[in-house]
């Protein structure tokens, strides 16, 4: 079953744990995942769409970025929400970035290309979510095929195949399973329990800390590299 996704900034674990659910391995081909990204809803706030959460030195931070509001924003639709950039919040992310994640295994070797996204300061809060949302799939290799929703789908019913993860969940006719509510910094989800996912893995500050969960996948990237599909899959 396809599912359907909101747009994210740097997005969390248990979203691309949700976009790797569908894809199957058979002997002669790898099947990928049907991930539909919303794209005409309107602009929602304190939401991942402009924010993430990261593994800082003093414990888990977020980043957000500002977006215009000429005019004001919830009644937009989200692919003409602008980021301001007046303020140098990219700077101040690709700092913060750096200095959490200097020693992890991987930072150097994803670094540069993931800086150069956010250097190009995309005109859209989802052109720039869209293209890190990309980055991310790159690099953890998971066999995703991500479309763009059409129109706003309201959800039809809840999932009744008892044998999906998702048996229980809204769903929509076309898009499949709906998470677009479902995933959001405001509300605890069992997705990595449906998905038999979600053991710690080696995290920079876990000594002072311990191990944080779904932080954003970033935090997973950088540390385990090419084992990322590893951990959002289990094969």
């Amino acid at each position: 079953m396809p599912v359907l996704l909101s747009a994210a900034y740097f997005p969390p674990i248990e979203y691309f744990a949700a976009m790797s659910a569908g894809f199957t391995l058979s002997p002669d081909r790898v099947n990928p995942s049907i991930v539909y990204i919303e794209a005409c809803e309107n602009y929602q706030k304190q939401s991942w769409r402009n924010r993430c959460l990261f593994y800082a030195e003093s414990g888990p931070q977020y980043l957000n970025f500002p977006v215009r509001h000429d005019g004001g924003t919830h009644k937009l639709p989200v692919r003409d929400i602008r980021i301001d950039y007046s303020v140098q919040w990219v700077i101040r992310h690709k700092r913060a970035i750096e200095s959490a994640y200097r020693t992890s295994a991987y930072f150097e070797y994803y670094k540069d290309d993931l800086f150069a996204i956010m250097d190009s300061h995309p005109e859209t809060l989802f052109a720039l979510d869209m293209a890190l949302t990309r980055f991310f799939i790159e690099k953890t290799g998971i066999p995703v095929e991500l479309r763009e929703t059409d129109v706003f789908a309201e959800p039809e019913k809840m999932c009744e195949d008892s044998g999906s993860p998702w048996h229980g969940l809204p769903e929509t006719g076309e898009y499949g399973c709906d998470l677009r509510e479902i995933i959001h910094p405001k509300r605890d989800n069992d997705i990595m329990d449906r998905l038999g996912l979600g053991e710690p893995y080696f995290q920079v500050f876990s000594g002072r800390h311990g191990f944080i969960p779904n932080l954003s996948v970033m935090d997973l990237l950088f540390n385990e590299g090419p084992d990322s599909i590893l951990y959002l899959k289990r094969l």
